[in-house]
């Protein structure tokens, strides 16, 4: 027991730096290199490190083509919506090297609320609305507005 409470209590003194022989090893196989600190040769290290700076460099450029994505969906609904034009739209477009496109998936939803819209504003689209309609339900509703604001007039003004 007293041999456990021992060694428990050298390996905490190590741990806090007070062993003396812990702090030479550290002194001593502390590399300055940081490849020996990774474990790595210097040619290993430098092609992990040109690895990770292409990656970075491919995926920079892959968030700068989805933004640009997204700049090209803004602009197509704000003409589409007649709203101002925006410049950060413009010059994200502009940065991605202006050859972007809507992607495939909203170019067919931009499409289709296109023809959708086309269609409605059509002549048969709105002959198609007209048959669609139930007048006698138009009707029975406009007629039980009507008196209904009768009513509530002449609770309020004792005139009528």
């Amino acid at each position: 027991m007293a041999f456990f409470v021992k060694s428990m209590i050298s390996s905490q003194i190590k741990n806090l730096g007070l062993g003396g022989r812990s702090e030479e090893k550290s002194e001593e196989g502390s590399p300055s290199d940081p490849a020996a600190a990774q474990g790595m040769t210097r040619e290993e290290y430098e092609e992990f490190q040109k690895q990770m700076i292409e990656e970075k460099m491919e995926r920079d450029a892959a968030f700068t083509q989805k933004k640009a994505e997204r700049a090209c969906l803004r602009v197509h609904l704000r003409e589409k919506y007649r709203l101002p034009k925006s410049d950060m739209d413009e010059s994200q477009i502009q940065m991605a090297g202006d050859d972007v496109d809507l992607p495939e998936d909203l170019r067919k939803m931009v499409d289709e609320d296109q023809e959708e819209e086309e269609d409605k504003d059509s002549i048969l689209g709105h002959l198609q609305n007209l048959q669609n309609m139930d007048l006698d339900t138009i009707r029975e509703k406009a007629q039980a507005t009507m008196t209904e604001i009768k009513q509530t007039a002449e609770q309020k003004c004792s005139v009528m």
